[in-house]
């Protein structure tokens, strides 16, 4: 990727799709990559601006403790099964309000317990 960035300059886009892609956004800023498309945008944008700020700012403090109070439990959730960081998105949305719908199959709905713990973590950063 540096390889490229630096070949092309400011002439390069890249576009890529992470799930939690903020554990990246760090080391993709200093490759020259400034922005990512964050997934929890859709349930709790203040935290995905905080953090974003945090990462432009270089903030580590700031992007310390939210890696540590959120984004890393929601990746702890994340891989609990396959498929779940499209049905953690949806469930969050839904948590907030904004319906999702359910996800196709073979993906599977965050049961009841899991549903507990992303709303805590919505709760706690909202």
């Amino acid at each position: 990727m540096q390889r490229i960035a630096h070949r092309m300059g400011d002439r390069v886009v890249h576009v890529g799709g992470l799930p939690t892609a903020e554990v990246f956004a760090q080391p993709y800023l200093e490759m020259g990559v400034t922005t990512y498309s964050s997934a929890v945008f859709n349930f709790v944008p203040e935290l995905a601006l905080r953090f974003y700020r945090a990462v432009r700012q270089r903030d580590n403090s700031t992007i310390d403790a939210l890696m540590k109070s959120f984004y890393l439990p929601l990746i702890e959730l994340r891989d609990k099964k396959r498929g779940y960081a499209v049905s953690m998105i949806k469930a969050g949305a839904e948590l907030v309000g904004h319906g999702a719908g359910k996800v196709r199959t073979p993906l599977t709905e965050l049961d009841a317990s899991e549903r507990e713990v992303l709303r805590g973590l919505i709760a706690a950063h909202a």
